[in-house]
């Protein structure tokens, strides 16, 4: 299996990620083809001891799309753009699949314009694992579009369902629709008209309305909204669980000797729930309703979260989860069908 990994335009420059790339390969006997300055890549190889490694090859890219450029305008014009070459890469299927920390913008972009949706697909949607009391909760759309109509919600439900039983095992997700209470009657325009189609849709296990605070109970696994809330929703969340652990090691350091003493007790405790809350842990987020597996990671991804998404990205052409998509969209409700039936 060979994985295309954009090694450019991250926040901790290709160091981390080439590093990241040499454990994945350690980890997974996978390839994974480097994608980017060809020097600088090289130089890092030979830093890590590795530039004889058959599983790392390298694809020089001259270009970078850096974060403040408007994502279509910087795809279409810089042509040897890293992650337009690593896309490029993807769609001849010289590799399996992909894996960026580099602009999401530029990134969900490169996908749409080089390798296009899967047919009957109206907008990719990014899946992203949050940790929650009982396992896994899969949040989407974490950011591909800031807006959504309720087709595309719909759509995304039936994504988020293959994600939650082909990624992480859980059989028959239930699906709830982000909203501001339970009751089928709450929410705006969009959650009241996307709220009767996923009621009627075979494809998905539907619970109705669910509110912010059961995304980390564990009493859903799938959880729909448009991306704007989405992304909201998941960077409170990744700065919550940093400022919660934060907060009790300055209470235990500052509590005197026996907050201290306690604290080193607890302490083999507490870097298990680091683990957990890490989302260096959980590596890349999926962009679904794509015609390859794509895996978008943080801009400050270091070499463990490189790691981890390229193990994903792995299980991902494993579990083939991109023809499962493709099979679920031909087969769902379609939308005329369901306002015909309320009439």
């Amino acid at each position: 299996m060979k994985i295309a990994l954009d090694v450019m335009g991250t926040d901790y420059g290709p160091s981390e990620l080439v590093l990241g790339a040499v454990m994945a390969v350690q980890e997974y006997g996978c390839d994974v083809v480097l994608v980017g300055d060809e020097s600088t890549i090289q130089d890092l190889l030979k830093k890590y001891g590795v530039e004889n490694n058959p599983h790392l090859s390298i694809k020089h890219a001259s270009q970078v799309i850096d974060m403040h450029e408007h994502p279509a305008i910087a795809v279409k014009t810089k042509k040897d753009a890293s992650i337009v070459v690593a896309t490029e890469l993807l769609r001849n299927k010289e590799c399996d699949a992909l894996v960026s920390s580099g602009s999401t913008g530029a990134a969900v972009a490169s996908a749409l314009f080089h390798l296009g949706r899967i047919k009957g697909v109206g907008r990719p949607a990014i899946a992203t694992p949050i940790p929650s009391l009982t396992g896994t909760t899969v949040l989407l759309d974490s950011g591909a579009k800031v807006d959504a109509k309720p087709d595309n919600m719909v759509q995304s439900a039936i994504m988020g369902s293959i994600y939650s039983e082909l990624m992480i095992g859980v059989k028959n997700p239930r699906v709830g629709l982000l909203n501001i209470g339970e009751e089928e009657t709450k929410g705006n325009e969009l959650a009241l008209a996307t709220y009767p189609l996923l009621q009627r849709e075979k494809l998905i296990n539907f619970i109705g309305n669910v509110e912010g605070r059961d995304i980390n109970k564990g009493t859903v696994d799938v959880v729909v909204c448009d991306g704007f809330v989405g992304n909201v929703v998941l960077k409170f969340a990744e700065g919550l669980a940093k400022a919660i652990l934060t907060m009790v090691k300055a209470a235990i350091m500052n509590g005197g000797f026996f907050a201290k003493l306690g604290g080193l007790l607890i302490t083999p405790a507490l870097r298990k729930l680091r683990k957990t809350l890490d989302p260096e842990a959980y590596g890349g987020a999926l962009l679904l309703g794509v015609r390859a597996p794509f895996f978008i990671c943080h801009g400050s991804s270091k070499a463990r979260a490189i790691k981890s998404a390229i193990g994903v990205a792995v299980h991902g052409v494993e579990s083939d989860i991109v023809a499962h998509i493709t099979d679920a969209i031909a087969n769902q409700t379609r939308i005329d069908e369901v306002v015909g039936h309320m009439k």
